[in-house]
Parts: C-alpha cells; sequence; structure tokens
C-alpha cells in the first residue's frame, strides 16, 4: 500500500463530500439558520414594537388617569357645593319655621293674656259687686246692673 496514493484518494473522497455537502446539506443548514436570524429578528422587533405600544399604553393610561382625577375632583367639588346649597337652604327653611312657630307662641300668648285679662276683669266686677253689695248692705242683681259691670270691668 502506497501512502500517496492514499492521501490522494482519502482527498479526492473527501472533495467528493465537501461537494456533496455544499450542494444537498449545506443549503438546509444556510435556510434554517436564515430562518433562525429572521425569527430571532422579528422577535427583538415584536419586542421593540410592544415596548413602544406598552409605553403609550402607559401614556395613555396615565392621561386617562389625569383626566378621571380631575373628573373626580370636579364631581366632589359640585357635591360639595350642592351639600353647601341644601345645608344653606335647610338652614333658610328652619329659620323661617321657626319665626312662624315664634310667631303663633307670641300669638297664642297674646290670646291667652286676653282671655286672663277677661277672666280678671269679670272676677274684678263680681268683687266689686260684692264690695258694692256689703257697703250698701243690699242685694245687687248682676243681670239689672250688668251695663254697669261691663263699664267697671272696661276701666279696669
Amino acid at each position: 500500500m502506497n501512502i500517496n496514493l492514499t492521501l490522494i484518494g482519502q482527498s479526492i473522497a473527501f472533495i467528493f463530500f465537501v461537494l456533496f455537502c455544499m450542494k444537498y446539506v449545506w443549503p438546509f443548514i444556510t435556510d434554517a439558520m436564515a430562518e433562525r436570524q429572521k425569527r430571532i429578528a422579528d422577535g427583538l422587533a415584536a419586542a421593540d414594537r410592544a415596548d413602544k405600544d406598552l409605553e403609550l399604553a402607559r401614556e395613555k393610561a396615565a392621561k386617562t388617569l389625569g383626566e378621571a382625577k380631575k373628573e373626580a375632583a370636579g364631581i366632589v367639588e359640585s357635591a360639595n357645593k350642592r351639600a353647601a346649597k341644601i345645608v344653606e337652604e335647610a338652614k333658610d327653611q328652619a329659620r323661617v319655621e321657626a319665626e312662624r312657630i315664634r310667631s303663633a307662641a307670641e300669638a297664642e300668648v297674646e290670646q291667652e293674656v286676653n282671655r286672663a285679662k277677661e277672666k280678671l276683669r269679670a272676677q274684678v266686677a263680681q268683687l266689686a259687686l260684692a264690695g258694692a253689695q256689703k257697703v250698701l248692705e243690699a242685694e245687687i242683681d248682676a243681670t239689672k246692673h250688668q251695663s254697669m259691670v261691663d263699664k267697671l270691668a272696661a276701666n279696669l
């Protein structure tokens, strides 16, 4: 066996092997690598888009939250104003009701005073008649002298 012939045979076999691999195996490997590179690039692009979308979503959420806070503050302010208005209306109604009750009470007291005065006048007139009857030692008829009793009661 000749070593040169063996080396040449192995070289020729290796060249055929390399040519066979370059023609039939290498395209599949390069296609798989290209596809893998494309998937990686698409994944990175999708990640960048997702980051941008996330940032836009955060900005939109912050904007919406700010608007919601402003709206909530407006609603709270409106509710506070309405509550103050209701309190003022209730106070006004209470004042009016208190004034009405006070006026009614004053009128009732005035009526009671007038009734008491009339009762006292009648009692004083009765006492005056009784006193006059004792002084005169004669009987005085109240029905006959009603006009004098009324005049006496009016003067008191």
